[in-house]
């Protein structure tokens, strides 16, 4: 005997929400990617081809995003039964590497042009100009991101665009720096301070989406205590076979078998189990946040093996004799 219980409405309105604000988070990005283009064109600077280098990857990564949080809207189909939730940790992860790959190639730029005898001149005023423009591009598309669910699709967007913007920093400090003191040095350690950075927050998504894609554990949940909460069910005895999982970030789930007190058989109507299947999916809901349980009830004599249910009683419908008429 088992239930199924299931709350999956809010997802599909937060999908919604964040394919909008993303999509406008993509169109700033892709302006602020023409201006940066101009203007290491223009430069010449390391650091604003490293932060040319993460817009172009914002702006794959915002495509994906945008993208992945449409198919996150789709129904659950008979192929896919939970819908297409988990494509944007997909996106997630895919962004991730993406800006991790761009970040090890700023590093080694910026080590060979340390090592040069001469390092490329850099102008510094109009290395100001365009680190400003960047700089509020990102800081417009940061705050359409802030106000999305905070899924692992909206984070791994925001993070691109969090680079960007200490990319912009970064880059008009190394422009104040030429302009007051001539240092040559200066656009290549603010390429170096852009990658240290962005590679631990970077390493920590993708271990994020990893997590999620190996279905682990809720972030912050105790397996034992969710084991417990069981336990303390009324009639509960045992539990076994207990697994709690992310099918996407924003939907965690459980199933187990519960062992309940000696009684008749569990796949029987009318034996009262689920009453006990009820308080066990309200105690996942309501301590921890698990709206989507599979929940199996046994009973200690019938856990491993299967039982038959008696038979319906079969109602005998019985005719009083006919007794002939006396003339």
């Amino acid at each position: 005997m088992g239930h199924d219980h299931g709350h999956g409405h809010g997802h599909g309105h937060g999908a919604a929400t964040d394919g909008r604000r993303l999509t406008v988070a993509l169109v700033i990005t892709a302006v602020v990617l023409v201006s940066g283009a101009i203007g290491a064109w223009v430069t010449g600077s390391l650091s604003l081809l490293a932060d040319l280098g993460h817009q172009v990857t914002d702006v794959a990564a915002l495509v994906t995003a945008v993208v992945a949080a449409r198919l996150a809207q789709r129904p659950p189909s008979a192929r896919r039964t939970f819908g297409l939730g988990r494509s944007e940790v997909l996106g997630a992860a895919v962004n991730a590497l993406a800006l991790l790959a761009v970040t090890v190639w700023v590093a080694v730029e910026a080590v060979e042009r340390l090592l040069a005898d001469t390092p490329p001149e850099v102008p510094g005023f109009a290395l100001l100009i365009f680190g400003a423009i960047g700089l509020v591009g990102n800081l417009v598309s940061l705050a359409v991101l802030s106000g999305g669910s905070g899924s692992l699709n909206v984070r791994g967007a925001a993070l691109h665009v969090l680079g960007d913007a200490l990319g912009s920093v970064a880059v008009m400090v190394a422009a104040a720096v030429l302009l007051l003191t001539g240092w040559p040095y200066a656009d290549v350690v603010a390429s170096l301070v852009i990658v240290a950075i962005l590679v631990p927050r970077t390493v920590a998504l993708l271990s994020t989406t990893a997590h999620v894609l190996l279905e682990g554990t809720p972030p912050g949940m105790d397996v034992e205590e969710v084991r417990a909460a069981l336990l303390a069910v009324p009639g509960v005895r045992e539990v076994h076979d207990l697994h709690v999982w992310v099918i996407s970030d924003r939907t965690p789930a459980a199933s187990a078998h519960l062992v309940v007190e000696d009684g008749t058989t569990p796949q029987c109507e009318g034996t009262g189990h689920s009453s006990v299947l009820d308080r066990a999916a309200a105690a996942l809901r309501e301590e921890f946040g698990l709206d989507h349980s599979t929940l199996q009830i046994e009973t200690p004599e019938h856990a491993d093996h299967e039982e038959h249910c008696p038979p319906p009683p079969v109602r005998v419908a019985v005719n009083d004799p006919v007794t002939p008429r006396q003339t």
